[in-house]
């Protein structure tokens, strides 16, 4: 696989999270320039913002929960050389599923559909972790299969 081919679904995925932070930040300060909030009322972090704002926030926060994970794990991969056909198309299930999640949850937020993208997504990373680490320490032992 090239460099180009295993990264690209990680620059799909950071597209995905500088999408939703400018959308935030869009959302957010239409608030404040039409006087709806006042800076005082999120100095200390307090959360009052209404809700298509919080939604869209929420979503972006979530892109920096389990997609840790997947940043870490393509870094790995690149360095170890592990990433091969599977581990792409892997890839880009999980960034299918994250983009999925985020139009939901930005959406109609439907929580039942929602989670099943959620759980999709984390499924796949977690079988993209075996995989990588059933590669690394496993298979060596093995030797040729």
């Amino acid at each position: 696989m090239t460099l180009q081919m295993i990264l690209l679904p990680l620059f799909v995925q950071i597209g995905l999270v500088f999408f939703l932070s400018f959308w935030m930040a869009k959302r957010r300060w239409s608030l404040f320039t039409r006087g709806q909030m006042h800076w005082r009322d999120i100095a200390l972090k307090q959360t009052p913002w209404p809700a298509p704002a919080q939604q869209v926030g929420n979503c972006f926060q979530n892109q920096f929960e389990i997609p840790i994970l997947f940043y870490v794990l393509v870094i790995l991969a690149i360095i170890t050389k592990k990433a091969d056909l599977v581990f792409v198309v892997m890839e880009w299930v999980f960034v299918v599923t994250r983009i999925a999640h985020a139009y939901v949850f930005t959406t109609s937020n439907y929580v039942p559909m929602r989670g099943q993208f959620f759980i999709l997504g984390v499924i796949d990373l977690f079988l993209m972790w075996a995989l990588f680490a059933f590669r690394i320490l496993i298979a060596p032992a093995l030797g040729p299969l």
